[in-house]
C-alpha cells in the first residue's frame, strides 16, 4: 500500500503565533512531527506551508517542503494544492498529520492509512477513542462522533451525542454508565481524487454551525470510516500550557 503524509504548518496561530517553530527540549515542534511521520512507512513526507520562516527551518532539518497559497481557509485546502504540486495519482492515499501533534503515535498514522485502503466505500478515514469522563463528554472543545454498524460516521458534534435521554434526565451532568461515547481524533486519510472534489464544494450549514469541516463530507453524501484507535495520542500543542506539558 502506497501513501503519503502531508503536514500542514501555519505560522499565524491565533493562540500561539509561530507555533510550528516553538522549541521543545531544543528542537522545533514541527521537527518532532516530521520525524514521527518518517517512521510510519509513507512513501513521502511533505511539509506544506505558506511561510518562508517555516520553510527555511523545515528544510534545515531535512524536510521536503511545498509552498502554498496564504489564502487557504483550512489545512485540507492546503493539502489539495500540495497533491496537485506533487502530481499525485487519483487513487493514491494521503494522510493529513497536523503540524502541532508532536506526540502522535506512528501506529495511528499507519492505522488510518490502512483503514482507508481497506474501506473501499469510504472517501475518508479517521479515528476515535472512548470518552471516559463527564468533563470530556460535555466539553465543546472535544468533538464527539457516532458511527453506524460498520464504522461509518453518522455525525460529528461538539455536543454530547448520542443523548441518553433516561440517564441525563436522572443525572444531567454525569457520564452514563451503560452508554458508549467516542472522542474524534483529528487525524485523516483521504483519497486524492476525493480531495480534489472536496475543495470545490461550498461550506455547508452543518459545518458552519458546528465549526467542523468533516461535516461537509457527510452533507455531500460521502462516507467517513471511523476506526477505534489502537493507541492513545499524546496531547497536541495549542497554548503555552500545552508547550510546558509536552516538554515534560
Amino acid at each position: 500500500m502506497d501513501f503519503s503524509v502531508i503536514i500542514p504548518a501555519r505560522y499565524a496561530s491565533s493562540r500561539l503565533p509561530g507555533k510550528p517553530l516553538r522549541r521543545i527540549n531544543g528542537k522545533p515542534l514541527l521537527q518532532y512531527v516530521f520525524e514521527c511521520a518518517q517512521h510510519c512507512g509513507a512513501q513521502q513526507v511533505v511539509v506544506a506551508t505558506d511561510d518562508v520562516r517555516i520553510r527555511d527551518v523545515a528544510e534545515g532539518f531535512g524536510a521536503q517542503v511545498c509552498m502554498t497559497s496564504p489564502t487557504h481557509r483550512s489545512g485540507t485546502d492546503r493539502l489539495a494544492e500540495v497533491v496537485d504540486q506533487l502530481n499525485l495519482r487519483n487513487e493514491q492515499i494521503v494522510v493529513n498529520l497536523q503540524g502541532d501533534e508532536p506526540l502522535m503515535p506512528v501506529s495511528l498514522i499507519q492505522q488510518v492509512a490502512t483503514n482507508l485502503h481497506l474501506q473501499v466505500q469510504a472517501s475518508v478515514a479517521t479515528l476515535c477513542e472512548p470518552i471516559r469522563t463527564a468533563a470530556d463528554l460535555f466539553s465543546p472543545n472535544i468533538t464527539k462522533v457516532v458511527m453506524d454498524s460498520v464504522g461509518h460516521a453518522l455525525y460529528f458534534s461538539r455536543a454530547p451525542i448520542p443523548w441518553d435521554r433516561t440517564a441525563f434526565s436522572a443525572n444531567p451532568h454525569d457520564l452514563p454508565l451503560n452508554s458508549s461515547y467516542h472522542r474524534h481524533i483529528g487525524l485523516y486519510a483521504y483519497r486524492v481524487n476525493f480531495l480534489r472534489e472536496f475543495v470545490q464544494w461550498p461550506v455547508c450549514a452543518l459545518e458552519k454551525a458546528e465549526s467542523l469541516e468533516q461535516l461537509r463530507v457527510l452533507w455531500n453524501g460521502r462516507k467517513i470510516h471511523v476506526g477505534l484507535a489502537v493507541a492513545t495520542p499524546g496531547p497536541g500543542v495549542d497554548t503555552e500550557e500545552d508547550v510546558a506539558r509536552v516538554e515534560l
